[in-house]
């Protein structure tokens, strides 16, 4: 069984992980890899003293130090490639792990725009939007009937109305041209001021007549006597 296997518990035949889980695997595999590093590193610093220890006194203790610090490099060299391979698997997975929740995300946004879309029909909604506006124009037209005034008293002539009109004028011009004295607005206001009594003037002269008739009566008068 490769490493990769014992890693991911994967077998022949069995469902592939999950990005999800993958992705936590690897994670997983860091963390040790990580932890296995430092490791080395304490191992690689103990040799390192043990040779400087023995440099002098022990030189064939010293050599064996610096032989395993050697190989302690070597697993750490290892590890760090490892470590990168994992990071940019991770990577890749994480993004692809985006890539699949936006476009699920996506996918069950189109299933609901289809299922909103299923009982319409585009011919449908052009003949409705067709009766909505010819609905609109007919309220429009009932409104504007409605707030006509003119709907009210339709069965007066208006050409009876325009010939007596013509009548009215008709007579108001002949009575200009006849001269028709002032209305009774235009004539003067009676004077509120106390009027004069007339001086006592002679009376009239006799007429001729009355006058014979007197001289005929003075010479009766004179006969009787």
């Amino acid at each position: 069984m490769s490493f990769l296997s014992k890693v991911f518990g994967g077998k022949k035949g069995d469902k592939p992980p999950t990005t999800g889980e993958a992705i936590q695997k690897l994670r997983e595999t860091e963390e040790m890899l990580m932890k296995k590093q430092d490791f080395l590193e304490k191992k690689i610093e103990q040799e390192i003293a043990v040779a400087r220890k023995n440099g002098t006194k022990n030189k064939r203790a010293a050599i064996q130090a610096l032989k395993r610090k050697k190989r302690y490099e070597k697993q750490l060299q290892q590890i760090d490639g490892t470590l990168s391979t994992i990071e940019m698997q991770r990577e890749a997975l994480e993004s692809a792990n985006t890539n699949t929740s936006v476009l699920q995300t996506m996918k069950s946004a189109a299933d609901a725009l289809k299922a909103a879309h299923q009982h319409m029909d585009v011919d449908q909604v052009h003949d409705m939007m067709d009766d909505i506006a010819e609905q609109q124009d007919v309220a429009k037209e009932i409104s504007e009937a409605i707030s006509n005034p003119v709907a009210f008293g339709q069965d007066v002539d208006e050409d009876e109305l325009e010939r007596e009109l013509e009548e009215l004028e008709q007579e108001e011009l002949d009575k200009e041209l006849l001269g028709v004295g002032p209305s009774v607005d235009e004539l003067p206001s009676v004077p509120t001021a106390e009027v004069a009594k007339p001086t006592p003037t002679k009376t009239k002269a006799k007429s001729r007549a009355e006058e014979e008739d007197d001289e005929y009566m003075r010479e009766l008068a004179q006969w009787a006597s």
